[in-house]
């Protein structure tokens, strides 16, 4: 997947993430960049429990996963 596709695939997964967790969208700016830093967390969490995600889909869930990881921790710090 080239970098257009990462930064299309990260804006998506941290628009999704932050509907889910706050209950709104945040900018497309910012749900790309909660998009790619949740992939890296997501990526780095499925590692430690043994598990690898498998093209497009996989790489989707991971980055959502990590994107909601991400605002737990920001929502944590910030209350």
């Amino acid at each position: 997947m080239g970098i257009l596709g990462m930064i299309i695939l990260g804006g998506i997964a941290g628009w999704l993430a932050s509907l889910l967790f706050k209950g709104k969208g945040s900018g497309l700016l910012v749900n790309i960049v909660i998009g790619i830093i949740g992939s890296i967390i997501g990526g780095w969490v499925m590692s430690v429990l043994g598990l690898v995600a498998q093209g497009t889909i996989g790489s989707f869930v991971t980055a959502v996963i990590g994107a909601i990881i991400l605002l737990a921790i920001v929502r944590a710090i910030r209350s």
